[in-house]
Formats: C-alpha cells, structure tokens, sequence
C-alpha cells in the first residue's frame, strides 16, 4: 500500500515537469509551460519501495489550454535501466532524495498498468493513503488482457502519445506482441470502438473552468510495425 505523506518536495513535481515537458514531441505548449495540477491516480508497487502516480496536468502557456498525462515514478536510488527517462531528481521531506521517472521507462509502472488492465490491481486515490480510486474505469474486448505480460520494451513517443513495447515473460527472442500506448494529450469522450484493443484505461480530470472530464489514458492492442 502506498502511503500518501504530507510534506514537501524540493523541486516541487510541477517544477521538474515544466523543464522536462518542452524537450517532448508531444508537448504542444509555450518555451516556459504554466502548469496546473488537474488530476490523476497512483497504482501500489506491491513490494512497497517505488512510488507510482498518473498525474494529469494543464498548461496554460499557448493559445489554448492543453491537459497532459505524465505517469511517474518515485525511485529512493537511479534505476540505470531507465536512464533515458529520467525527469529529475527532488528532496523528499521524509523520504529524502528522490529519482523520479517518466514511467513508461520503468518497469514497475508498466508491469502495474498491465496489472490494472488484467483485472489484477485496483486504482488508488491520488492524495489519499489505502483509498481506492472508483472513477478509474477499466474495459475489457474480445479474449480480454493475457497474463504474465512484462515491459518495457522499446519506447517510442508521438505527438500525442507513448508507445510501449510489451510481451510475455516467457516469450522466445526479443520481439513484443503488444503495444500499450499511453494518451499524453487527454482529450475528454468516450473511448473509439472497433480498433482491436484488448484492454483500455479511461479516467478523470478538472477543466480549467473547474467541469470534470473524462476520457481515455491508456491502451493495450496488438503490436504497432
């Protein structure tokens, strides 16, 4: 169970995103992004050492406002294997310096995502300790999520999207069979129906005017070529 303490983080998150944000294909904002908090939900790391959060953020910099999806992680030491994803480093006012990930690069958030895809993990609040999150919705299509899914594999990013490369464990040679694609720009509606996905995560966020949205965060389908 994640614990949720309240305390302070030196850089703060929105900080360390809005130096990170601009160096992405799918950031579509201002050289300086003015963020806001709007949303999200964590997942539990089940060995209790990595925190995992989907924050949902507005940046009001362009001409109009647009809302991100950056999933992270909270590592206590670097993860050498996701170096390429590395957002930033904070003090932690209890847990002291934090590493903190783009999590599409991490396997712990990638193996809990397909966790939650696989009916196998709950969505949990993201400012509440051991209090699951009921507005995360998560569908199932045609024979459903596999099993024994691992990840990441090869990571690749679009104008609106993360791509990630996912497989069985025990697959022979290093070819994926799944792409869990992870939506950067929310767009808020119902998810597209008829594009072969097995599995797809929709959840909430605030507009700046304060209405609730909802829409798609993330999807799992077959490989992507």
């Amino acid at each position: 169970m994640a614990v949720i303490h309240r305390t302070t983080m030196s850089p703060g998150k929105l900080e360390l995103l809005a130096a990170w944000m601009p160096s992405k294909p799918w950031y579509r904002g201002g050289e300086a992004p003015l963020l806001a908090k709007a949303g999200g939900f964590r997942l539990d790391d089940p060995a209790g050492e990595v925190g995992i959060e989907f924050m949902v953020v507005t940046d009001t910099s362009g001409d109009s406002p647009v809302t991100y999806q950056v999933p992270m992680t909270y590592r206590g030491a670097p993860l050498e294997s996701a170096a390429e994803g590395l957002i930033g480093t904070s003090e932690h006012g209890v847990l002291g310096r934090r590493w903190i990930y783009d999590g599409t690069h991490d396997v712990v958030l990638v193996e809990q995502l397909l966790a939650l895809l696989a009916g196998r993990a709950t969505a949990q609040d993201q400012n509440a300790s051991d209090a699951p999150d009921p507005t995360v919705e998560v569908r199932t299509e045609g024979a459903g999520v596999p099993q024994g899914l691992t990840g990441p594999g090869a990571v690749a990013e679009t104008a609106d999207a993360s791509l990630v490369a996912v497989g069985p464990a025990a697959q022979d040679g290093p070819v994926p069979t799944l792409t869990l694609t992870l939506c950067r720009v929310l767009r808020p509606g119902p998810a597209p129906e008829g594009d072969g996905a097995a599995g797809r995560v929709l959840a909430g966020w605030s507009a700046p005017d304060g209405t609730r949205q909802h829409g798609p965060f993330a999807r799992l389908a077959a490989f992507e070529r």
